[in-house]
């Protein structure tokens, strides 16, 4: 990817995270964390990646997103100078529970030995 794919990313990242925070009064939205954002080069398409608080309620979260999707556009239009804002796609960012599964593998094996 380019640096100025990335960087709109890291723009995406950043502005959601603000306008999640600030702006949407969704109950279902309270706890989300934006993780990552994934631009395609045609600037056409934008996975946002992100995680919840409470592992019950991320479909839940998902919908509410997806509901959201249109305002949260239209209020990145307003703040990221770009031509054309990307549709977005919500996706459940699965690494940081994976992340959590590996690391207690390790405590599981480190325990093990002693």
């Amino acid at each position: 990817m380019g640096f100025k794919i990335d960087r709109i990313a890291s723009s995406f990242v950043k502005e959601i995270s603000y306008i999640l925070a600030t702006e949407i009064r969704d109950k279902d939205i309270q706890f989300v964390t934006i993780t990552d954002c994934k631009v395609t080069n045609d600037l056409s398409f934008a996975k946002v990646y992100f995680t919840v608080l409470d592992e019950n309620k991320k479909d839940s979260t998902l919908k509410a997103l997806e509901d959201a999707a249109g305002f949260i556009r239209k209020t990145l239009a307003d703040r990221v100078d770009i031509r054309h804002i990307p549709e977005l796609q919500f996706v459940y960012d699965e690494s940081i529970e994976y992340g959590k599964k590996i690391e207690d593998i390790i405590d599981d094996i480190h325990s093990n030995e002693g």
